[in-house]
Order: C-alpha cells, then structure tokens, then sequence
C-alpha cells in the first residue's frame, strides 16, 4: 500500500520528532508532509527522507521562525497537501496535521501526541503565558482561536483511526473529538542504553526543550534553594531568563542527543521532570540509564513511572513542593533501584511501538477495505 505521513512541524527536534522518525523507519519509503521544514532546527535529523513542505515555506524566513504570526494560515496550509495517490496516510499531530483531506477509499490513522493544547485544555494558561488581556489584540485573538477550534473538531472527524500516545492523551480525544483511540506509547531507544554500573554522583539533571510551559524554572529554583547541582540539557527560548536566575550549583550544557545525552544520565543521582506532559520521553530514558525520576504528578509520567519504586512524584507545581520530594528521594534512595528502573523503562521501548504500530495499522487497513467494499 502507498504510505504518506503528514506532521504538523519539523523546525525543532523533540518527543513528537522521535516518534516521526520510528514511524518512518516502519514506512522508509513514505514521504514526510509537514508545515514547516528547518534541517538546521531538526538537527539534519530527516536529512535522508523526502519531506514536502506546505505553501509556507515560501515565506520569508523572519515570519517562518515565528509560527504565532502563522496562526490563521496553518488549517488552510495543511488541507493544500494533495494525497490523492495514497492508500494509507498516517498523520503524527499535536495540532494540525490530523486536517489533512484525504480520499474516502484512503485510510488516514492519527498518532495523537495531544490535541491542540492551547485550544482546549491550556487556553486559559496560553492566554495568560502570552499576557493576552482584553484589549483589541485580546478580542482579536480570542476570535481567531475561537474559529481555530472550530476548525479542530470538524477536522478531526475526517480521522478514521486515532492512536493515543498515553491513557492521559486518550481521555482528552474521547472529550474533546468525541473520538475512541487505541494507546500506544512513543518509542525510546532503550536498546541504546545502558544501565549504569557507576555510582551515582551529587548531580541531577533536567533535559528538554527550554520553554515556559516546561516549568525548568521550578528546577532551577529548588536546586538554587537546596544548592544541589543540576545540569539543565537542552535549548530554546527561557535560556536567556533560565540562565539569569541559575545560581552557583546550575549548569547548562546545551543541547543533547543520544548518548551525549545518554552520558550524563549515567552518573546522575536522578532525573527532574519539572512540567506536565502528554508522555514524556526522557524520563523513561532515564530509568533506563537505571536512574530514578522526580516528577510533577500529572500527566504521562503517571503512567511510566511507579512511585517509591522508579521515582517519585510531588504533587504541587511549586518550588516548595519540589524541594520536599528530592529531599524525600535523597533520604530514601536505596529503594530505587536501577534493576527496577530499567525493567520498567523496556516496556517502552522502540521495538515494542513498531511492533505494535506495524500490528495495529494492518488490522485497521483490512478492516477498512472490508468495510469499504461493503459501502
């Protein structure tokens, strides 16, 4: 069958990007629609595949690098792609890419990494993240997201399958698409990795993309209070901010992949998760370095990590809450250990989301063609 997959952006190298290139490993021969391209941003990541940006691309670079200035444009951007020729198009989205238009004989599955945050859920927290008040911009972007979300729900009924990459993820199609999803979780290279055998040093790490919604500050705050060491991995546009309010003991490495990354998981003493996400990659590469996770107790790290086992949760988005639970790790880490880290870090593993993507896809493209047959 002729495969396409369609994303929403490759401009930046994150969770949602690992998962696109294992989906593209399964479908090597696949063209990758998507949004917006940046080889530099992606890391030359998807150097070796065929990607076919949207009508966007052709605009300047200074607008391209600013994607809230494209808000407005992105529905009508996605549904442009022409996927006439395909038998099976599997869109990776956490925004738009679930909107492609796509023949009735086509089957489209959706691997949902959430839908549009800002949208549904986080609307309230965007729209004070990015001090929008009341004013005439205010009226006019409470408008456009207001049409946006129209846009969303209608969209994604041109959907025939959906995948959740969490339980967390599943609940939120079921509310806002109306919409059941089978879960798969998002692949980590745990084959990759090893369990450390060092004993581990005085240091944590955070690793992620430096932006507010990831709360790093929350990290940066309680290891400054603790004046505990903590490596902060990664890049993006809180680093300036991040690295004014960073104290002695906070170091920033920039950013990591693969086993650069993977060296200074070795000989952490453990792994801060400081924001909620919709999974969450890296904690799960963590515990399979053997280290254990500090987490905030919402969303996907619900589900990989087992509290007082692989990690430990603290319940509060605050820097209080966060010092109490490294302390508590501190005074009880003799139970987490790394055996059980990794053991639970294999259940997610690369191998384990082909296996089930390739499994699930084939039984979803022989049900559609009976069911197509029968119309």
């Amino acid at each position: 069958m002729k495969t396409a997959i369609v994303c929403d952006f490759l401009t930046k190298f994150g969770g949602a990007q690992k998962v696109l290139l294992a989906l593209h490993e399964i479908y090597p021969k696949a063209p990758i629609y998507c949004l917006l391209y940046d080889e530099k941003g992606i890391k030359g990541k998807f150097k070796d595949c065929k990607i076919i940006p949207s009508s966007l691309q052709k605009l300047p670079s200074f607008i391209r690098k600013r994607p809230k200035f494209l808000v407005g444009k992105l529905p009508k951007a996605i549904e442009e792609f022409d996927l006439s020729e395909y038998d099976l198009v599997i869109s990776s989205n956490d925004s738009y890419a679930h909107g492609v238009i796509t023949k009735p004989t086509t089957l489209h599955v959706s691997y949902c990494h959430t839908p549009t945050r800002y949208l549904w859920d986080w609307h309230n927290e965007y729209l004070k993240e990015n001090k929008i008040g009341y004013g005439l911009k205010g009226i006019y972007v409470r408008y456009l997201l207001h049409k946006l979300r129209l846009w969303d729900r209608i969209s994604a009924d041109r959907v025939d399958y959906w995948i959740a990459n969490s339980k967390n993820v599943k609940g939120r199609i079921k509310k806002y698409y109306q919409a059941d999803a089978d879960v798969i979780y998002p692949p980590v290279e745990v084959s990759d990795i090893e369990l450390s055998k060092a004993a581990p040093s005085p240091y944590y790490v955070v690793a992620s993309r430096l932006e507010p919604y990831k709360r790093i500050s929350l990290a940066i705050s309680a290891c400054n209070d603790l004046k505990k060491e903590l490596l902060v991995i990664g890049e993006g546009s809180e680093l300036a901010n991040l690295a004014q309010m960073a104290g002695p003991t906070i170091k920033f490495v920039g950013w990591k992949y693969g086993q650069e990354l993977y060296k200074y998981l070795y000989k952490a003493k453990a792994f801060i998760f400081p924001g909620e996400d919709d999974f969450g990659i890296t904690p799960v590469e963590a515990m399979a370095a053997g280290r254990p996770v500090i987490a905030y107790g919402k969303g996907g790290t619900l589900e990989s990590v087992i509290p007082n086992k692989t990690g430990i949760f603290f319940t509060e988005e605050s820097v209080k809450s966060l010092k109490e639970a490294i302390l508590n790790l501190e005074k009880n880490y003799d139970r987490f250990s790394p055996e059980n880290c990794r053991s639970q870090a294999e259940k997610f593993s690369k191998e384990n989301f082909k296996r089930q993507i390739k499994d699930m896809i084939e039984k979803r493209y022989d049900d559609f063609q009976i069911r197509m047959s029968n119309v």
